[in-house]
C-alpha cells in the first residue's frame, strides 16, 4: 500500500474517531441537561425515544461510565494514531506536533462545539440519540460494571440523593421567585409551602385551647343556639364537666337541622350530645402532609389535638392546613382580629397566642419556630423564665416588651426591629 493511500486511510480513521468523540461528548451533555419534566410528559404520551431517555437517566452512573469509557477510548486511539503518523512523517518532533494538533482538534471539535450544540438543543438531541446510546450502554456493560466495581471498592456506596433533590427543587423555586413578578413570587411561595408540609407539625399551626370556643353539653340549648349564631365558626368542640374533656363536635348545620326536624320547635327537648359527632383526636406531632391526607381519607375538616398524655392542646382544621399553602383564606364571616396590629411608630402590638409562622408570614420576620409555636412561647423559651409586665428583651434582631400577662400567660406584647 502506497504512503499517500496510507496517509488518507489514517486521516479518515482519525476523523471518524473525532466524530465518535464528539458524539460521546454531546450525548453526555444532552442526556444530563434535558428537561426531566418535559421528557416525563413525552414518555407518558407513549413516545418511545422519551421512554429510552428516562431508562438511560434512571441509572445515571452506568450511563456516565459508558460514555466516559467510549469517549476516552476513541480519544486515546485517535491521539495514538495521529502521533504514530506524525513520527513516521517528521521523526521524533512528530510527538510535539501531534500533541498540539490533537489537543486543538479534540478540544474544539470533540468537546466545545458538540457540547455547546447539545446544551442548546438538549431535549431534541437527547431524543435523537437515545437508541444509539442505549445500544452502546448494552455493549459496554461488562466494562462499565468493572469500572463501577472498582469505584465502589475505592470510594464506597454513594449516599441517597433524596435530600439533594429537595434542596435542588427549593433552589429552583427560589430562582423562579427572584426572576418573576409579584404573581410569580406568590406562586413560588405556594410551591415552597407545599414542600414544608412534610416538615411542619399541627402543633405549629393549631389554635391553642385557650382560644378555642367550646360548648358544654349541659348548657341550655337556647343559649347554645344564640352562641353559635353569633360565632364566626361552624364547628365547636363539646365538653362534659371540664373544658379539656371533649366528647363531641357540634356542627351548626346539624344543630339547625335538628331544630327544623323538631315538630314543636321546643329547644329544651334537644340533646346536644345526640347532635354532636364523635371527636377526631390526633397527636400534636402529626405532620401537616400526613394530616391533610387523613382529612381527605376520613372526609373530616376538624380535629382535636392532644399531647402524649392525651391532654387537650388545641384544634386544627382543614382550612388551617390549606392556609399554610395559599395564605390566609378570608370569608364573609371572618373577623379581622388576627392578633397583630401595626402601630404608627413602626412597631406591632401582638397577642401572645399568635403563632410564629403566621407572624413571620405577616410582617416578614425570620423568628425561629423549632422550640416554640407562639410568640409568647418564644419569649419564655429565650428568657428561660416567665417575664413580668413591662420587661423588655432583645433577640433575633427584634425588641420585645411584655404589655400584659394573665397569670403565667403572656397575653399581649409589643415588638419592633432592633437598631443595627
Amino acid at each position: 500500500m502506497s504512503d499517500p493511500l496510507s496517509a488518507i486511510i489514517l486521516g479518515g480513521v482519525i476523523i471518524l474517531l473525532i466524530i465518535a468523540s464528539a458524539f460521546f461528548s454531546s450525548a453526555e451533555t444532552a442526556l444530563t441537561a434535558a428537561s426531566e419534566p418535559r421528557i416525563r410528559q413525552l414518555a407518558k404520551t407513549g413516545n418511545k425515544q422519551a421512554i429510552r431517555v428516562e431508562q438511560l437517566r434512571h441509572d445515571r452512573e452506568k450511563l456516565i461510565s459508558t460514555i466516559l469509557i467510549g469517549n476516552n477510548a476513541v480519544n486515546v486511539l485517535a491521539s495514538a494514531i495521529a502521533t504514530s503518523a506524525a513520527i513516521a512523517l517528521t521523526g521524533d518532533s512528530g510527538v510535539v506536533l501531534a500533541t498540539l494538533f490533537m489537543t486543538v482538534v479534540l478540544v474544539l471539535c470533540a468537546e466545545v462545539l458538540p457540547k455547546s450544540y447539545a446544551f442548546n438543543h438538549a431535549d431534541k438531541f437527547s431524543l435523537k440519540i437515545a437508541l444509539t446510546v442505549q445500544i452502546l450502554v448494552f455493549l459496554l456493560t461488562p466494562l462499565s460494571w468493572a469500572v463501577r466495581s472498582i469505584v465502589v471498592f475505592m470510594l464506597g456506596t454513594p449516599d441517597s440523593d433524596t435530600d439533594k433533590r429537595e434542596e435542588e427543587l427549593r433552589g429552583l423555586i427560589d430562582l423562579h421567585v427572584n426572576e418573576t413578578d409579584e404573581e410569580g413570587r406568590e406562586t413560588g411561595a405556594m410551591l415552597a409551602s407545599v414542600l414544608d408540609l412534610g416538615e411542619v407539625t399541627v402543633e405549629e399551626i393549631m389554635t391553642h385551647r385557650a382560644s378555642v370556643s367550646s360548648l358544654s353539653v349541659d348548657d341550655d340549648p337556647e343559649q347554645i343556639l344564640r352562641f353559635v349564631l353569633t360565632s364566626p365558626h361552624t364547628r365547636h368542640p363539646v365538653y362534659s364537666g371540664k373544658p379539656e374533656n371533649i366528647i363531641g363536635v357540634l356542627h351548626v348545620k346539624a344543630l339547625l337541622r335538628a331544630i327544623g326536624e323538631n315538630d314543636d320547635r321546643e329547644l329544651g327537648k334537644l340533646k346536644i350530645s345526640d347532635i354532636a359527632t364523635e371527636p377526631y383526636f390526633i397527636p400534636e406531632t402529626t405532620q401537616l402532609f400526613d394530616q391533610l391526607q387523613a382529612f381527605r381519607s376520613r372526609r373530616e375538616h376538624f380535629a382535636i389535638v392532644v399531647d402524649e398524655y392525651g391532654d387537650l392542646r388545641g384544634i386544627v382544621t382543614l382550612e388551617d392546613i390549606l392556609e399554610e399553602i395559599v395564605g390566609d383564606i378570608d370569608d364573609e364571616h371572618d373577623i379581622d382580629l388576627d392578633g397583630c396590629r401595626a402601630q404608627p411608630d413602626g412597631s406591632f402590638i401582638v397577642d401572645g397566642n399568635v403563632t410564629i409562622r403566621d407572624l413571620n408570614r405577616t410582617i416578614g420576620l425570620e423568628l425561629p419556630d423549632e422550640q416554640a409555636a407562639t410568640i409568647a412561647g418564644l419569649i419564655i423559651y429565650e428568657s428561660r423564665h416567665i417575664p413580668f409586665i413591662g420587661q423588655e428583651f432583645k433577640f433575633h434582631n427584634m425588641h420585645f416588651r411584655v404589655r400584659n400577662r394573665v397569670g403565667n400567660q403572656i397575653t399581649s406584647l409589643r415588638l419592633w426591629q432592633a437598631a443595627r
